[in-house]
């Protein structure tokens, strides 16, 4: 639903992930006087059809909180492989905290596979880890965090229109100017919407006048299903299966957007971990988050929601494999992750800024391992007649550096 750093929904659980250096991007400074800023907001919200009555409860709420900018400048990047991050996030009682959902919240998982047909381990996945099944809303106040974000010069444009949309919410009646509570960003509910998707994709389905994302689990999980059906979830196909990949991979062929039928992977030598493969004509990529020495598989169509939901590689990467796992999958064969070693984000950083010298578009030169960043080392792998997995090693940095 988000497009946000790991280490945003890892405090949101309250999983340790941040060990070793990080680095913030650098700030822009607020130069903008923010009660000139607000007056002019106030006219622009009643434009919009923001009525007077409701403006007034909101406005005690309309306030700037210095600690929501640290919290936002103080996003850093952090290197965790998928293994790791994976190990954090379903460590615990969390897989079977899962599965007892899904018994309790049968029926109205079935109810809500018919109309959406999202099926309950998908949906089971996404409530544990945004917000450990409703447990863990966020505590901050969410008109004051979006109020703060909207006058920010770093992201203001986008945070404008969502302070409008909470301010709809309330005047639709979903929530009071009191209920309006969640995380430092602004997103709220079980399932951690932004106030423009729960707009747009809320939906009352307890049948009580109201779009509850907070304290109904039927709109909660009903709503979500709702935004994976709107944004390409296809009823009743696969989303992420592991399998067993050859030594002689064509490794270049291992890329999020590189897709083929699933005979011809077969016919490349891949072979299901467990089970077996869906029909030859199928369409699959071939991902490898940690390299070819880490879990390897097959990602359907259906994959792509979970990117669309959340862009961090590795956090849709280990939510689509958090639903496998509530379906009945076993844990992925580590046999081969002793071999990986992950940079730090310093080396990460002089990766890329070897491969723009180069000539590479990995983007922002931010330390993550990004999308753009992994095909622009399979390049560079390629270059060097190294296997082109994509992953990012000390080997390739030296190489780069040495011309």
């Amino acid at each position: 639903m988000r497009k946000i750093a790991l280490i945003a929904a890892a405090g949101l659980l309250g999983t340790a992930l941040t060990a070793g250096p990080a680095m913030a991007a650098p700030r822009c400074q607020n130069t903008a006087n923010f009660d000139a800023w607000l007056a002019q907001f106030k006219k622009d919200a009643l434009a919009a059809g923001i009525q007077p009555k409701v403006l007034a409860a909101a406005s005690p709420e309309l306030t700037f909180d210095e600690s929501v900018i640290r919290r936002d400048s103080g996003q850093g990047v952090f290197q965790r492989t998928f293994l790791d991050f994976a190990k954090r996030l379903l460590a615990g009682a969390r897989i079977p905290n899962g599965v007892a959902k899904m018994k309790e919240h049968q029926a109205l998982f079935a109810r809500i596979e018919k109309t959406y047909g999202v099926p309950p381990q998908v949906l089971t996945a996404v409530w544990g880890l945004e917000s450990d099944y409703g447990a863990l809303f966020g505590k901050f106040k969410i008109l004051p965090s979006l109020t703060t974000l909207a006058y920010d010069c770093r992201r203001g444009d986008h945070f404008r229109p969502e302070l409008i949309d909470a301010l709809r919410i309330i005047q639709r009646g979903d929530k009071r100017v009191d209920e309006m509570t969640g995380n430092w960003a602004g997103e709220f509910g079980g399932m951690q919407f932004t106030p423009t998707n729960y707009l747009k994709y809320g939906v009352d389905f307890d049948g009580d006048g109201r779009r509850d994302l907070v304290n109904s689990t039927a709109d909660t999980l009903a709503s979500a299903a709702n935004y994976l059906h709107s944004i390409g979830w296809r009823r009743g196909e696969p989303w992420l299966q592991e399998v067993r990949v050859p030594a002689n991979m064509p490794w270049q062929e291992a890329d999020i957007d590189t897709k083929h039928p699933v005979s011809k992977w077969t016919a490349l030598g891949v072979k299901a971990a467990h089970g077996s493969l869906p029909s030859g004509t199928m369409q699959a990529a071939l991902i490898l988050p940690m390299g070819r020495h880490g879990p390897a598989f097959l990602a359907y169509p259906n994959f792509k929601v979970f990117i669309d939901w959340n862009s961090s590689y590795v956090y849709a990467t280990t939510v689509a494999y958090f639903a496998t796992r509530l379906g009945g999958a076993p844990p992925v064969d580590e046999s081969g992750a002793t071999k990986v070693q992950s940079l730090t984000t310093e080396q990460m950083m002089e990766l890329q800024r070897l491969l723009q010298k180069q000539g590479h578009d990995v983007g922002d030169v931010d330390g993550r391992l990004g999308n753009g960043t992994r095909k622009s080392v399979a390049k560079a792998q390629l270059k060097y007649k190294m296997p082109a997995d994509a992953w990012p090693t000390v080997e390739l940095i030296a190489k780069l550096q040495g011309g």
